[in-house]
């Protein structure tokens, strides 16, 4: 931790123990987050629902455009090197082939930037593109065709024929470790951290493990593929994007082509799936620049391939986990030390300690994450960076401590919760895995569980139960803001340069203004995924919601700031301050009086005003300066072994989180679903294969790269503690990434109650089960 944060952190505390409810928007001070008779916390379907089911809602390849090209690309075939020679003459002469881009005649462009830094990115790509014939991964785009439809691109880009010239590359685990590994960072913190002596205390404890544990690669897998629609308008960008930044699209994108923020406009209303993966890839700067050359629109669609060639995902990790523990089960020594893996143009390691930092008390710690370099597809962030892979490691660690110690897995997790955060030592702001797991047990039905393996059968299936933490930490990134117009007929309309991909944004911040406002839901519109309108909001992190969630509380304040002022003398709302009235019935009223009220139509007819609007910014966020700000899970696992052929399945899956209050029912209960179906796919079937002498990945398909389908997934049940947060706004935790958390060791750890066989390298597939005795 660096000089100037600690200092920030040493104001913050100060300036809270002064005023702690001064600075929390939806904290004590806020009603809404007890309240319990309004649209916060009730079932409602998705605003945008309809539109999509019938094909109404606009995604970034729909958008019609005269005159449009389509691109397609062509990916090298090596790991490392440069161009020798490549000929596009024939794909030139291909019927209707437009233009033929490579780095020869491509325009000048400067590297790319990702999430507003310059330099190296932290994810993704740093790299010039289409400037040099450097070769950096297996996958990289060496030439972009553009024709009059896709057919015919796709076609000609068969056509160009390219030759390099190899240089050795690194494409092992065992390679890249041989050249020496460098200390990892997240986010700008070093990945290390020590408290005592663990590795002495490991070595004095009663009880211990100490085992590694490994997780693949990852690839995006997102429904909707990569795509974007860019057209240029005099010097100015347009792009429909399938992105989950469209601010820091537009940033990025001016930085490449050297114009001015304001000349870029990003346009993504909705996306299908982000889970990190929906940033800033080549494919958007490549199609900019070949319609730049050509002097018309362009469209790019990435194929199913294509996405799996330039798009990053998760990387790879070994991790040990070493736990050691004292005659009642209080942990003595936590370690959690490892290597993942980052490619030489990127700075983004999987941070797999991050839960490990939270979830349990310890006599000590060592926490460390050492990161290797390896040629290929520059890795991103995807679904919980960290916890995803994390929590596999741990929990499943946790589950063989518990068995080596014949206790309850769950009663083991009770035993060594904290009473501060585990780490920093500050206090937890609101914290009730322990109700979660006692609610979840009694639903799932834990304790008909028998703790020895292989003690229930059903015909030819072993059936066991597991279970695991979940965490993922609140965050709330700055740059948060938004705009509502109030019109004299009653209706609202709020805009915010926020995301949809899925998770129902619209349909909750809908519910959030029309709640503020004491409007109905209906006559409520929500403006979003355009980076002409307020705030630099990116989707990610879990904390979209949070951070959009501010900026509407103090967009409302400044409304209602403003109404009160068209409220003369004439009006029982005269001299009011802001803190003092209430939204209610379509207008205002005095807190402690309600018959003081007036209606907004009263208001703005009285001052000859049509609508009123203001914006409202949300500040730095400060809760996690002085609070230690988590949500939990407890998972739960049914699942099966089949002593004939040793395939594994999961036949029920049960959620209990704790992510304070939950504004919306129904949409969260698909998101908590998603993550866990995710975290399914993790455990039992997701793999990207590499052939490590080219570097190439092999397996770029949904045919050869497994997720789980329809008849893959079990019921699964949903429940939560609803207990709001006093310390964020609206009392609300994001819920977008904690379903993947511990899912995978829950399934790992049923497993090996069903049947013996305790695997530590991900995912469980037949060979890894073929080592019990099938009788």
């Amino acid at each position: 931790m660096n000089i100037i944060k600690e200092a920030a952190q040493q104001v913050m505390k100060k300036a809270v123990e002064l005023a702690p409810d001064a600075w929390m928007p939806g904290g004590k001070s806020d009603p809404l987050i007890e309240r319990r008779d309004g649209y916060i916390g009730t079932p409602v379907s998705r605003l945008d629902g309809a539109d999509k089911v019938q094909g109404r809602a606009p995604f970034a390849a729909e958008f019609p455009l005269e005159n449009l090209a389509y691109a397609a690309l062509v990916y090298s075939t090596i790991p490392k090197g440069r161009i020798a020679t490549l000929d596009t003459a024939a794909a030139e002469s291909a019927p209707g082939v437009v233009l033929v881009m490579t780095h020869k005649n491509a325009p000048a462009m400067k590297p790319m930037p990702l999430f507003m830094t310059s330099g190296k990115a932290a994810a993704g790509e740093g790299l010039p593109v289409f400037q040099d014939d450097l070769v950096h991964y297996n996958g990289q785009p060496v030439a972009l065709v553009l024709a009059e439809t896709q057919e015919q691109a796709d076609h000609a880009r068969a056509l160009v024929r390219v030759t390099y010239l190899t240089e050795t590359a690194v494409t092992s685990l065992e390679a890249a470790r041989a050249k020496g590994s460098e200390p990892g960072e997240f986010m700008g913190e070093p990945l290390r951290k020590e408290i005592g002596d663990a590795e002495r205390a490991l070595a004095d404890a009663l009880y211990k493990v100490d085992v590694v544990y490994s997780t693949p690669r990852y690839n995006h897998n997102a429904i909707e593929l990569h795509a974007a629609t860019v057209t240029w308008e005099g010097g100015d960008l347009r792009i429909h994007d399938a992105t989950q930044a469209v601010g820091h699209t537009a940033w990025s994108m001016a930085q490449v082509f050297g114009l001015k923020e304001g000349q870029v406009h990003v346009t993504s209303p909705f996306v299908g799936g982000g889970f990190g993966g929906k940033a800033m890839w080549r494919h958007q700067v490549l199609a900019a620049a070949a319609s730049k050359l050509a002097g018309r629109p362009v469209r790019i669609v990435l194929s199913r391939e294509g996405v799996y060639r330039i798009v990053g995902g998760r990387t790879l990790t070994e991790q040990r986990v070493a736990i050691g523990a004292n005659a009642d089960g209080r942990f003595d020594a936590m370690i959690h030390t490892g290597v993942a893996a980052m490619t030489p143009h990127n700075n983004f390691p999987e941070p797999f300690i991050l839960p490990t930092r939270c979830l349990y008390a310890a006599g000590s710690f060592r926490l460390d994450v050492e990161t290797v370099r390896m040629e290929g597809v520059p890795n991103t962030f995807m679904r919980a960076p960290g916890e995803a892979v994390g929590t596999f490691a741990l929990e499943s660690a946790v589950d063989e401590l518990a068995t080596l110690m014949e206790i309850d897995p769950i009663e083991l997790r009770i035993r060594n919760e904290p009473d501060k955060d585990p780490i920093e030592g500050t206090p937890i702001s609101s914290r009730h895995i322990v109700e979660a797991w006692r609610m979840g047990a009694e639903r799932f039905g834990w304790s008909a569980r028998d703790a020895r393996p292989r003690m229930r059968r059903e015909g030819e299936w072993l059936v066991g139960l597991g279970c695991a933490t979940a965490t993922y930490p609140y965050h709330r990134m700055p740059g948060g803001a938004a705009r509502i117009t109030l019109t004299r007929d009653g209706r609202a309309r709020v805009e915010f340069a926020a995301h949809e991909m899925g998770m129902g944004t619209s349909t909750t911040h809908a519910m959030v203004v029309a709640e503020r406002l004491g409007l109905a839901l209906e006559d409520i519109s929500i403006g979003y995924g355009d980076s002409a309108m307020p705030g630099l909001i990116l989707a990610g992190g879990s904390q979209q919601t949070a951070s959009v969630g501010h900026a509407v509380i103090e967009a409302q304040r400044e409304l209602v700031k403003a109404l009160l002022k068209l409220a003369g003398r004439e009006s029982p709302l005269h001299g009011l301050k802001v803190e003092e009235v209430a939204a209610r019935d379509g207008g205002l009223c005095k807190l402690d009086e309600p018959q003081r009220f007036e209606s907004y139509a009263a208001l703005m007819e009285q001052a000859g005003q049509i609508e009123v609007s203001a914006e409202g910014s949300a500040p730095p966020p400060l809760e996690t300066m002085h609070w230690s700000m988590h949500s939990f899970g407890a998972i739960f696992c049914e699942a099966r072994v089949n002593v004939v052929t040793g395939e594994p399945r999961v036949t029920r899956l049960l959620g209990a989180f704790d992510c304070g209050r939950i504004i919306n029912p129904k949409t969260a209960s698909s998101q908590f679903r998603g993550g866990m179906i995710m975290g399914m796919g993790m455990a039992l079937m997701e793999e990207t294969r590499l052939d490590e002498r080219n570097g190439r990945i092999m397996n770029p398909s949904l045919a050869e790269y497994h997720v789980p389908v329809h008849l893959d997934v079990p019921d699964i049940d949903i429940m939560w503690t609803d207990m709001p947060d006093p310390h964020a706004p609206m009392g609300a935790r994001g819920i977008g990434e904690i379903g993947i958390t511990g899912t995978s060791a829950a399934i790992v750890n049923a497993i090996y109650n069903a049947c013996g066989v305790r695997v530590r390298d991900l995912p469980v597939t037949l060979d890894k089960l073929g080592g019990f005795d099938h009788a």
